[in-house]
């Protein structure tokens, strides 16, 4: 979302509040939605979070942070640089014949 002058609304520092989230949850109460998932590259606000929790409808919230964990989980839009490679003694080698 960006305002009128092009400053973005949700920036580092300025979280997600109550209100969109409200107006999101309206949004699927609208379309007769049972469930939804609001994304952000910012954060959402304690009462944000807070207020999900006493909904009827199953409304997920991903941050930035969470977001970003589950593309490096799932591979996506990231790219490996460095594979670390793990040994373990493999003790049949050293077993007696």
């Amino acid at each position: 979302m960006v305002r009128r002058n092009d400053t973005p609304v949700y920036a580092p520092g300025k979280p997600v509040g109550r209100p969109d989230v409200n107006a999101f949850v309206g949004s699927l109460v609208g379309l007769g939605a049972t469930k939804g998932v609001f994304v952000t590259t910012s954060t959402f606000s304690q009462p944000a979070r807070d207020y999900v929790k006493h909904l009827a409808q199953r409304v997920i919230l991903i941050d930035g942070q969470e977001l970003a964990d589950l593309m490096i989980e799932h591979g996506v839009g990231v790219r490996s640089y460095r594979t670390v490679e793990f040994k373990r003694l493999d003790e049949d080698f050293f077993g007696d014949e």
